[in-house]
């Protein structure tokens, strides 16, 4: 009786048991409902919700110093430290990082090339150095290929290709979309890893063809492709590993938007200063 009577009181005088609970009256309880808040509580919470615009546009994958970057881009000058407390306090934690198996096949008996790149991961304009690689993505109907092409100078992908299975085609339909794209003077240096793929004479003849030179690593060096190893990396544990693709057609949608529309336009990297791919090509340009 006794507890049913306190149900009854609490519904009917809500207020009253919450002043109790808080410890403050009811006349503090309506003063702090008509106070205005000031200027630096609102931009406080201005600041909240740009903080976590930013922050599920990037597909929750921006940590503080890319939030950061984001911020002052749209005008804001703050801190590091502030921007921390306010990812802390809005609760926000980008993906994890998951580990991934390597697609490289480099037991066969074509011609390797040298490894003319060398770890040298950066360039002075575009189309001048150009890496690729290969991944996989799980489906319900099967494995789906990824080949890609990117470019060192801004680090887009600027060719790529999805086929269910992992052949000679693959690779070279990437690079002859990259081609066409970006129509590459002669002396382009191309890096790959050592798998048949890029190794065939019809993937060398089509380098040929283009007057591109070809760049490999050493064998199960996978630091020697780094930027690329990287972006399968950050494709995996941004979009793949989140995603459970029932057809291989619904897997090259998604993938295709994320290249195109999120990763080359959106994404921003730290090696670019936080700037996108586009962006940073436009930019320099410009300049």
């Amino acid at each position: 009786m006794k507890y049913r009577f306190m149900k009854e009181y609490c519904v009917k005088y809500p207020l009253a048991v919450l002043c109790r609970v808080l410890d403050v009256s009811r006349s503090a309880y309506y003063a702090w409902l008509k106070r205005v808040p000031g200027a630096r509580e609102l931009r406080r919470k201005i600041l909240e919700s740009k903080v976590w615009e930013l922050f599920y546009n990037s597909r929750r994958t921006y940590g503080i110093l890319s939030v950061l970057k984001g911020l002052i881009g749209l005008g804001w000058r703050c801190g590091k430290n502030l921007v921390q407390k306010v990812i802390r306090g809005l609760g926000l934690y980008p993906k994890t990082h998951r580990q991934f198996k390597a697609t490289t096949n480099s037991k066969h008996k074509y011609p390797v090339s040298e490894n003319i790149l060398n770890r040298e991961f950066t360039a002075d304009a575009p189309d001048r150095k150009w890496v690729g690689d290969i991944t996989y993505i799980p489906t319900e109907e099967g494995w789906l290929y990824l080949a890609f092409v990117l470019d060192l100078y801004s680090r887009k992908i600027i060719g790529w290709s999805m086929k269910e299975r992992m052949k000679a085609d693959l690779v070279m339909d990437a690079f002859s979309q990259a081609v066409g794209q970006r129509n590459p003077l002669p002396g382009l240096l191309f890096h790959s890893d050592r798998g048949s793929q890029y190794a065939c004479h019809d993937f060398r003849k089509l380098l040929a063809d283009h007057k591109a030179v070809s760049s490999m690593s050493r064998k199960g060096d996978c630091w020697d492709n780094a930027v690329a190893e990287s972006f399968i990396h950050t494709l995996k544990t941004e979009l793949v590993y989140h995603e459970k693709y029932r057809t291989r057609e619904e897997a090259k949608k998604s993938i295709f938007e994320y290249i195109e529309v999120f990763y080359n336009r959106g994404r921003r990297h730290s090696a670019l200063n936080y700037a996108t791919p586009v962006d940073f090509e436009r930019l320099r340009k410009v300049a």
